[in-house]
């Protein structure tokens, strides 16, 4: 019985002779917008992307290459012009959850440092200007009666909360996903939905991620967003489409 050995040079080419090694050879399959498609931000919260944030530090010379703060306005300004229906899955801590025994790297630092962090889950003391709170220029596009806010996301993905629930009641099921941080809950998120049989877009330049030594979070989630998602759109070509779409109607 021949031994076959599959050496790195061996499977990089077979790669490049099967599917391509280039951008251009791998598939776009993208995303149609209909009256079945929701726009979903993922933490659209102030310890993300205010300055005064816990994690401003990391996060904000993404948020500032990738014009996300207004990239994601722009993006809840044209769901809501064009009636596209708006889902925020949020990230909250209560005290409870400080009691956990065990934590990946970055669940241990987010309690470090008290991310996202709230008096309670019935208790909004503190709340409003808080770490946990929505961006202020967010507000009237969240706070408008309409937008639906699912219960919180606790480490990154959807599946601890009721987001996919809210999206199957309202017969939604494509996802354009957008908001931070790009490489944890964005690409989580839209694992999860993928996996659970939705189709997602990702609007690349409407989120951000943490940059360290040695660890660019932002090149991690736009190289997987590519091989992932259904489509990458930046935020002028997810408008153009909201907006074809709209007009179609």
């Amino acid at each position: 019985m021949k031994r076959i050995i599959f050496t790195t040079a061996w499977v990089a080419a077979a790669f490049s002779l099967s599917f391509g090694a280039t951008e251009a050879q791998l598939p776009d399959p993208g995303m149609t917008i209909d009256s079945r498609t929701a726009l979903v931000i993922t933490d659209p919260q102030n310890d993300f992307l205010s300055p005064e944030g816990v994690t401003w530090g990391v996060v904000g010379q993404s948020v500032t290459e990738n014009n996300t703060v207004q990239n994601l306005e722009t993006l809840l300004q044209t769901a809501k012009s064009v009636g596209m229906e708006v889902f925020i899955s949020p990230h909250y801590y209560y005290p409870t959850d400080h009691g956990w025994q065990f934590e990946g790297a970055l669940e241990a630092l987010m309690h470090k440092i008290g991310m996202f962090d709230r008096a309670g889950p019935t208790d909004l003391h503190g709340f409003v200007g808080s770490g946990a709170d929505w961006l202020a220029r967010y507000k009237p596009y969240i706070e408008d009666g309409e937008t639906i806010v699912t219960s919180p996301h606790k480490v990154f993905g959807p599946e601890q909360n009721d987001l996919a629930l809210q999206l199957r009641k309202r017969g939604i099921d494509r996802v354009i996903l957008a908001g931070m941080s790009g490489n944890l809950c964005v690409e989580s998120h839209m694992r999860e939905l993928l996996e659970m049989g939705f189709e997602v877009a990702v609007v690349t330049d409407a989120t951000a991620s943490a940059i360290l030594p040695g660890l660019d979070g932002n090149a991690a989630a736009q190289t997987n967003f590519r091989f992932i998602a259904n489509a990458t759109w930046t935020t002028a070509e997810a408008v153009e489409k909201m907006g074809a779409y709209s007009e179609a109607q």
